[in-house]
């Protein structure tokens, strides 16, 4: 594509950096909390090239951005492609080489993760996470000292009680979906193969103290796409019914109760708990509809609450907030327990959206979305919403909990914002207790980051 062209679905917001940058001592508006001594982390696809028309959102080379903080400074802010064997042959390195499963060597572009001392690049479908360095250089592809038998995912869910981690995997070639549990020390103690029909996508899973919480739902691989070359192959299928799955969580696959729901799609979980013996909450960002014909279009989608009767089988949901809003996220303290707070990236209200004449989802690169953070009160009902300037655009908002702090909201919202004004980003570190008052402090980055996907605050000593 020449230089004048906007690739379809890398514009906007999404339109890829080309550079590589490192860069120390950045500048701070506020104070950076001296207790946060560690590096804020995200990943999201950042092609090398836009040749190809049809290169779908999900599919471009994944980029990770970092900021290092310690001692109350903003020491470095690095970029970095995670370094496949076709990244690395475009760069004129050498690949650094690994365990790829399937031939599926891929530059993850979803997810980034501290675990057992690594730091891992997440992507689903088949392909294995990425070891990176400290400083965001590729180690190469990882299979956990040998353990993990497959591929991974892009969205894990760490017990706070015992730090291990549960995953549902899936690969386009199998007949199941599969459950993986990694230990502690970042070794695979339980892998369970549950079977299911059409190879459905799974991109998240949900925990609570009992469970793993799987979603079998109508979006499925398709070949037809695949033989037309489209470069993800998955769409909605009328005769995939929906339904959500509890798995034990020392069960097999026999042990799965399954509990119809109404068709619709999930990308992502707040959180989920038990409430009592009989009963599972599962709270989620549901799509009515999505991926008609392999596109990312569909409905918009809200935050609504999913109730699983296990004695009488039924599931009832109800609507949290009907605003537009994706990335939701809790502290991870409150993982797979009772909880009060949740945070999500939004767009601007519905009813602005429908009133420009769009009352469906149909491309991400919308200048409104992503330009507001809320903070959900799930025990009043309350919703406070940070609004950034109409030309921003805000990532996935993070919470990083203080130190010796009690409360659940005692702590602080991280987020990459764009800075129109500047052309680059900034580091926004908010209160969590005073979410709409001045920012703690503002780190000032001295390039662009693209919208993307995911990513966490990884401390210190993880």
């Amino acid at each position: 594509m020449s230089a004048t062209t906007e690739h379809p679905n890398y514009r906007g917001g999404f339109r890829p950096v080309s550079e590589e940058v490192t860069a120390f001592d950045l500048p701070v508006t506020g104070r950076v909390p001296a207790e946060l001594n560690g590096r804020y982390l995200r990943n999201g696809p950042n092609p090398m090239s836009l040749d190809d028309p049809k290169l779908h959102l999900f599919m471009g080379e994944g980029m990770v951005h970092g900021v290092r903080l310690r001692d109350g400074r903003a020491e470095w802010y690095r970029n970095r492609w995670v370094r496949s064997a076709r990244v690395a042959e475009r760069l004129g390195e050498s690949w650094p080489g690994g365990p790829v499963h399937a031939n599926m060597d891929f530059s993850a572009n979803t997810h980034v993760i501290g675990h057992a001392g690594r730091t891992l690049a997440l992507v689903e479908a088949g392909p294995r996470p990425y070891e990176l360095g400290y400083e965001l250089d590729t180690i190469g592809p990882c299979d956990l000292g040998g353990t993990l038998p497959g591929g991974y995912v892009a969205h894990s869910k760490r017990d706070p009680r015992t730090g291990e981690l549960h995953a549902i995997a899936y690969y386009w070639g199998w007949p199941h979906v599969q459950y993986v549990r990694i230990d502690k020390a970042g070794l695979v103690a339980r892998t369970v193969d549950i079977p299911v029909p059409d190879s459905p996508m799974v991109h998240d899973c949900a925990l609570t103290e009992r469970y793993v919480v799987v979603f079998d739902l109508p979006i499925t691989f398709d070949m037809n796409l695949a033989a037309r070359g489209v470069g993800l192959p998955y769409s909605w299928n009328e005769r995939h019914p929906a339904r959500v799955g509890l798995l034990p969580r020392d069960g097999e696959a026999a042990d799965v109760r399954w509990f119809d729901v109404d068709p619709c799609w999930v990308f992502h979980t707040l959180n989920a708990f038990d409430d009592g013996d009989d009963r599972v909450v599962v709270d989620v960002v549901v799509y009515p509809r999505m991926f008609d014909d392999g596109r990312l279009a569909g409905s918009l989608p809200t935050l609504d609450r999913w109730t699983i009767d296990v004695r009488s089988g039924k599931v009832t949901s109800v609507r949290l907030d009907d605003r537009p809003q994706e990335f939701p996220r809790a502290d991870e303290r409150r993982l797979s327990l009772p909880y009060r707070y949740g945070y999500a990236v939004a767009t601007r209200d519905l009813g602005e959206l429908l009133a420009d004449g769009r009352p469906e989802l149909t491309d991400l690169d919308d200048p409104a979305f992503g330009n507001a953070i809320i903070k959900h009160d799930l025990h009043t009902g309350a919703k406070q919403t940070r609004t950034l300037h109409r030309d921003a655009y805000v990532g996935e908002a993070v919470f990083v909990p203080a130190e010796g702090g009690t409360a659940e909201d005692d702590g602080y919202v991280l987020a990459f914002v764009n800075n129109p004004a500047r052309g680059a980003a900034d580091l926004l570190i908010l209160s969590a207790q005073d979410f709409t008052g001045e920012p703690v402090a503002t780190v000032h980055l001295p390039a662009r980051i693209p919208l993307g996907f995911h990513g966490n605050w990884v401390p210190d000593g993880f």
